[in-house]
């Protein structure tokens, strides 16, 4: 028997970026935009396109380092990130998908 997944919807993805910078950066000056691809498992042109609307947003920070850019999680971004968790958690618990 196939398990279906669903897909994921924009806010997921973008969900789970912010959690990644978040919680799982893989040190202090930020995520990489391979370790964010292979976090959310997405393409490199969706991605630039979603981190270019989080920075522009405030929601993440653009850390030029020596090795690569960097992305890290503002406050704004913290912020967002609780009530989105809030909110998500509000809307499963009545089965919807947001």
């Amino acid at each position: 028997m196939k398990v279906v997944t669903p897909y994921r919807t924009h806010m997921k993805i973008v969900g789970e970026i912010l959690t990644t910078a978040r919680d799982d950066a893989p040190d202090e000056s930020g995520a990489s935009v391979t370790y964010l691809i292979r976090k959310a498992n997405i393409s490199h042109v969706r991605i630039s396109k979603i981190l270019g609307t989080l920075v522009s947003q405030g929601l993440l920070e653009q850390v030029d380092s020596k090795s690569a850019c960097k992305y890290k999680i503002s406050q704004p971004g913290r912020e967002f990130l609780v009530a989105y968790q809030t909110f998500s958690r509000f809307a499963d618990n009545f089965g919807l998908t947001i």
